[in-house]
């Protein structure tokens, strides 16, 4: 299944490196995201490396979710695309 990274997961004053917001096509309810709590999430770079997270939320009420990364993830991701397993 394939996902679009919105935005990093912030406040007014910071936001969290490994934590982002992601939006799913067909999925726009929060029941629907719920659903998909646990599953692995990779990113996949431009150089052709992996970085690896896992579903840890839903993410308001239409259908996002949250997914925490092993790592931090750089600012062009934003826009990407990732597969959920």
């Amino acid at each position: 299944m394939e996902a679009i990274i919105a935005n990093f997961r912030r406040n007014r004053h910071s936001q969290k490196g490994n934590h982002m917001i992601i939006e799913i096509e067909g999925i726009d309810r929060k029941d629907k995201a719920e659903s998909l709590v646990g599953k692995e999430v990779v990113w996949k770079s431009p150089a052709d490396r992996e970085i690896k997270g896992k579903v840890a939320a839903a993410h308001g009420n239409k259908g996002a979710i949250r997914v925490i990364f092993e790592k931090g993830m750089p600012g062009q991701s934003v826009g990407t695309k990732v597969q959920i397993k």
